[in-house]
Formats: structure tokens, C-alpha cells, sequence
């Protein structure tokens, strides 16, 4: 494995503007919530200021109850200790509990928080810092986490759902005997298939396999596993959930930063609710007020104000926040620096900086997670041979194409020389026509309009004809594509850990928390 290249997020097209100018430092008031040791000395004063002793002690003996079936690292154990002390902080990433980790960015954003923590340590000698895994264990779309795909298949799971994914209980297990079928003679495959069958056991839920999954590959490294599906940390989120149900608070002091962002991006990743709050029964489903009572939508489930705040007092558990309001859970609850995400992670959390100044809480530093892409050393001389830059994979690649396909092509060059010569000859034609009658002037630009389109035509018929006299190339380009992007998106998004793991194992963990860029979004592109 080598690294080939480290792509900055500016520099990739796809890569959603707000999130260019939030690395940029080009939206007004989220200077100070940028990646730099400058910010995080900021952080870790404000957050040391506002986090109490009290709930650390709760924050601990949660981990520990929730850890307390697993067999826990050296590491893990120092930092459930040192969580106990003012002095340290958690730097957070979050996920669902996709099958078996689902797509294997999963993987990498857990590395660059643990090396985040490394690298704070280095700069902040006097404090510590825990690498912390938030599971997105009270979700209910069962169908966006019950599969996974490596190169070769597909894998999925077959659930009763529509309660928080994380209390399902496994009974399907046929998933388990196809991923052995592929992976059984490889390098590595006896021991992913050992974790699939740990992790994935019947009776298990999938809450207990992610953990699993999780403590095994990261333990090492000191990573704590946190569900916020727990009684104990809601119930310190009491007053602001009665704060929702009673005020919207989250709608209405979000409502400038949406509509800023809104006028200038288009729309926002997520938009809020009257109330950001699910009820929790045997299925999870949204809370709803019509002016008079509260409901839960889509059940015969109703209260007056008295008796959902009643509720809420003496089952906080049941009270379930959605995307919007999980960060603010995360935020009360953690002594938390930074929060690690993907864009459209990252996109949303940008919405909610006004309604944490009103809570008073810490807004956290945001880090746009990096992303890997591994490319055999045969792929890469293939894009060698046809002098393209890996950087082109990440910008219009049609544009490349159309563009590799008409190089140096004789007739495209006529007609960019007879096109210039026309709009030079035009040009002096309306000068001259500007001095006589305006009708004549308007026939003028219509003319050269008709005349230019005419030029757009035959650029077209020609790229037309180019690509069925080069079709071999056509499709050369059409399989590099197809290569770098599986299923025409990112490749982190598509395959599973275990492609890579199976001939590498736990060496390409290391090698990828050694590659992991901590003060820069980059996509990092290595040669296997």
C-alpha cells in the first residue's frame, strides 16, 4: 500500500459548496468552529467551564454499564478514568448501526477520531482526550442499515422493524453462511467471518452486534462505544425536551440560520419540526401537537400538556430526538470538543449554532471526515497510459471524456477556427450596424445567434460521431470511471471493510490511521 495522493476537499467538485466555505472560513460567525489548536484551546476552556462533575460521574458509570459484557483494552480503561476528571475531553463521531458496519467510511471516520485524539495530546499535554463512537441506535429506517456490499455480493437482513433499530433482535442469520461461502479461502476471511458470526449471533440485538463489531477492531486505540438509548443520560435532557414540547425551541431559534442558509445554498440538508422529538413504544414515531392536545403521529397515542410532561418527567427514555435534536443530546451529555462527520453531517449541525447559544451550551469544533480510496496498481497505470490526472475522476468526467475523445482532433480545430473567425466578423458587422436603424441591428444579433448555434450543432454530431469511430476508448474510459466510482458513486459509500481487510487485515487499519489527515479534509487515494 502506498499513498498516491491527498485531494483537498476544494478541489473537488462534488464536494457541496457550504461545506468549501465552512472549511474557508466564508460564512460569517463559524470562524472560531473550524479545525486549528487556536480554536481548540478556546474549545477546551469554554467546555471545561461549563461541564460538571456530575455528569461526568453519570457519563462513566454509563460507559461502564454499557461496556460491562465486553472485555475492555488497557486504553479503554484509562479513559473511562480519566473521563472522571475535568481535565479531559471526548471528540466525537456518530453512526448508524449498519450491517456488519455497512459502507467502510464507517471505518475511517472512528480512525480519524482516534488520531484526532492523538494529535491533541501531542499539542495539549496537560489535558485528555477520548475518542468516542455515538451510536445512532434509536433511528427506525431499518431498510437504510440492513445490508452491506462488498465487491462481489450483497448482503442483507431480514428484520421486523419500525422501533429504534438498536432493540431489534437477530434471528436471520442466512447472510451470515453466504459471506463465509465468499470469504473462506481468503487471507483475512477466517477472521472476518469469526466477527460476523461474534457480532451477529442469534438473540443478539443490533445495538450488542455494533458494540461487538466495534470493541473488537477498535479497542486497542482506546474508542468508547456510547448509546444514547439510555435513561440515565436523558434524564438530563428533561428541560430542553420540555422546552421543545412547550415552545418549539429548536424551530424557532434555528429559524435565521436556516433561512440564511437557505438563501444562499438553495435548501438545508434537514429541516426542522414544531417539536424534534420521537415517542418511543414498540415502534418510534414522531410527536405532533394540533393546538390543543399533543399525539403521536400514526398511533392512538394522545396527551394534554399535563400528562406529556408528565411522561417526560418519568419516562425521559421514551422521549426520542430526531437528527436535529441528537446533537444537542450528544452536546449535553459529553464533555465534547469537536464532532466528526460527513458533509451532509456536518451540513446540518450548521443550522443549530443560534439554538445552542439559547441553550447556553458549547457549540463544538466541526471536522468534515477525510475519505480513502484504494485503487489497484494496474487501474492506475491504465489512467497513467491515458494521461489523465486522478483529480479529473472528481470533476465533470463527461467534460473529460468528451474532451480525451476530441483531442487533437483535425475537423473539432476547423471548426473552432472558423467559429472565432465569425464572431470576429460579427463583431465588426455590429459595430456598423449599431449607426444605422435598430432593427437592423437586432437582425444582426440574431443572425450571428442562428449562425453560432449552427457551429453548437456540428460539435455535437462530431463528438457523436467520434465515440462510435472510438468506442474502444469510449469504453476504456467508461470502466476507469467505473473503477474509482462503483456504482457511479464514491467507493467508501458502495464496499464494506472486509474487501480491504480480507488480503490485508488489521495492517490496513493501521495503515489507514497512519494516512488519516487530522488538520484537513482530503480525499486520500492509495495504490494497493
Amino acid at each position: 500500500m502506498k499513498t498516491i495522493n491527498k485531494i483537498a476537499f476544494n478541489e473537488i467538485e462534488s464536494i457541496p459548496q457550504l461545506v468549501k466555505d465552512f472549511l474557508n472560513h466564508q460564512i460569517e460567525g463559524f470562524e472560531n468552529y473550524t479545525f486549528s489548536l487556536e480554536n481548540f484551546a478556546r474549545q477546551i476552556h469554554s467546555k471545561q467551564n461549563s461541564f460538571s462533575s456530575e455528569k461526568r460521574d453519570i457519563l462513566v458509570e454509563t460507559l461502564k454499564s454499557q461496556l460491562s459484557d465486553f472485555t475492555i483494552s488497557k486504553k479503554q480503561s484509562e479513559n473511562l478514568e480519566n473521563l472522571k476528571q475535568k481535565n479531559t475531553f471526548t471528540i466525537t463521531t456518530g453512526h448508524q448501526l449498519n450491517l456488519f458496519s455497512g459502507p467502510v467510511f464507517f471505518v475511517y471516520k472512528i480512525l480519524q477520531t482516534i488520531k484526532t485524539c492523538s494529535y491533541l495530546q501531542q499539542n495539549f499535554p496537560d489535558f485528555n482526550f477520548v475518542p468516542v463512537y455515538w451510536m445512532a441506535s434509536e433511528d427506525h429506517d431499518f431498510a437504510e442499515i440492513n445490508h452491506f456490499k462488498t465487491e462481489n455480493n450483497y448482503y442483507e437482513i431480514n428484520e421486523k422493524s419500525g422501533s429504534a433499530v438498536g432493540r431489534i433482535q437477530i434471528n436471520d442469520t442466512f447472510f451470515i453462511s453466504e459471506f463465509e461461502k465468499e470469504f473462506k479461502d481468503s487471507i483475512f476471511g477466517t477472521e472476518l467471518i469469526l466477527m460476523l458470526k461474534e457480532a451477529y449471533k442469534t438473540g443478539n440485538t443490533l445495538t450488542e452486534a455494533i458494540q461487538t463489531l466495534v470493541n473488537r477492531l477498535f479497542s486497542d486505540f482506546g474508542l468508547l462505544i456510547l448509546d444514547g438509548d439510555s435513561k440515565a443520560l436523558k434524564n438530563q435532557m428533561k428541560d430542553v425536551f420540555k422546552d421543545e414540547l412547550q415552545n418549539f425551541s429548536l424551530h424557532q431559534n434555528s429559524k435565521a440560520k436556516v433561512g440564511f442558509l437557505t438563501e444562499k445554498y438553495g435548501k438545508v440538508q434537514v429541516n426542522p419540526r414544531e417539536i424534534n422529538l420521537f415517542y418511543l413504544s414498540e415502534t418510534r414515531d414522531r410527536i405532533d401537537f394540533d393546538g390543543e392536545k399533543y399525539f403521536v403521529v400514526d398511533k392512538n397515542i394522545q396527551f394534554t400538556e399535563g400528562e406529556i410532561l408528565t411522561e417526560l418527567e418519568n419516562f425521559p427514555e421514551k422521549f426520542s430526538p430526531n437528527a436535529l435534536m441528537r446533537p444537542v443530546y450528544q452536546e449535553t451529555i459529553l464533555p465534547n470538543l469537536a464532532y466528526i462527520g460527513g458533509n451532509a453531517e456536518i451540513m446540518y449541525w450548521l443550522e443549530l449554532k443560534d439554538y445552542f447559544s439559547e441553550l447556553n451550551l458549547p457549540f463544538p469544533i466541526l471536522i468534515p471526515r477525510n475519505s480513502m480510496l484504494f485503487l489497484k496498481e494496474k487501474t492506475l497505470g491504465k489512467i497513467d497510459k491515458l494521461d489523465l490526472k486522478m483529480e479529473d475522476f472528481f470533476q465533470n468526467f463527461t467534460k473529460i471524456t468528451n474532451n480525451k475523445i476530441l483531442d487533437n482532433n483535425e475537423i473539432l480545430n476547423l471548426l473552432n477556427e472558423k467559429e472565432n473567425l465569425l464572431t470576429r466578423q460579427f463583431s465588426e458587422l455590429k459595430n456598423v450596424a449599431e449607426t444605422t436603424e435598430q432593427s437592423f441591428g437586432n437582425l444582426v444579433k440574431a443572425e450571428e445567434v442562428r449562425q453560432l448555434k449552427s457551429f453548437e450543432r456540428m460539435k455535437k454530431r462530431l463528438l457523436r460521431a467520434e465515440k462510435i469511430k472510438q468506442s474502444e476508448l469510449l469504453e476504456c474510459l467508461e470502466n476507469l470511471f467505473l473503477d474509482v466510482h462503483p456504482s457511479k458513486t464514491w467507493q467508501e459509500r458502495i464496499y464494506n471493510f472486509s474487501v480491504f481487510f480480507t488480503d490485508l487485515g488489521y495492517s490496513w487499519i493501521e495503515f489507514c490511521l497512519e494516512e488519516m489527515v487530522v488538520e484537513d479534509s482530503k480525499l486520500i487515494i492509495v495504490a494497493i
